[in-house]
């Protein structure tokens, strides 16, 4: 039964924001389904998703079930650990440093977790390119407001 947690999880994450999408106020101003297109379209795919992901599992049903064994050996329970606490130190540096240097700081840290310090030039320049290019992306060329 385990096997089925993760697609029956993200069905229900489906359809709950399916839900909360069609329940959503029309705009104002211009098209008044606008605000609706982006997160129905989000909604569509998770559900669609998780239903293939669920036969998937289904056709897997005879075969023992070891993924979330693997979670409690070797490197995999210290890396998800810490990358819990890098999550929680990166939502409470997100708003006082503000999204660059926060997601620098963050995407830094993962890349150390992952890929060691031999690699330190690749995980710096990973950090601050992509946050970099996040950051233009949506301050600039979308002109989103961020932190």
């Amino acid at each position: 039964m385990l096997r089925f947690a993760t697609p029956l999880f993200f069905l229900l994450v489906g359809i709950v924001s399916l839900i909360a999408t069609l329940n959503l106020p029309k705009a104002t101003i211009g098209n008044a389904n606008g605000p609706l297109y982006f997160p129905l379209l989000i909604s569509i795919i998770l559900i669609v998703s998780s239903i293939v992901y669920f036969f998937q599992e289904w056709k897997l049903r005879g075969i023992e079930f070891k993924d979330f064994k693997l979670l409690k050996e070797g490197k995999a329970p210290r890396y998800l650990i810490l990358s819990l606490i890098m999550m929680l130190i990166y939502t409470f540096l997100f708003e006082r440093i503000g999204f660059l240097y926060s997601t620098i700081i963050f995407l830094g840290g993962l890349m150390f977790l992952l890929n060691g310090w031999k690699k330190w030039l690749l995980n710096i320049s990973i950090a601050v390119i992509f946050s970099f290019i996040t950051w233009y992306s949506f301050a600039v060329l979308l002109q989103v407001s961020l932190p």
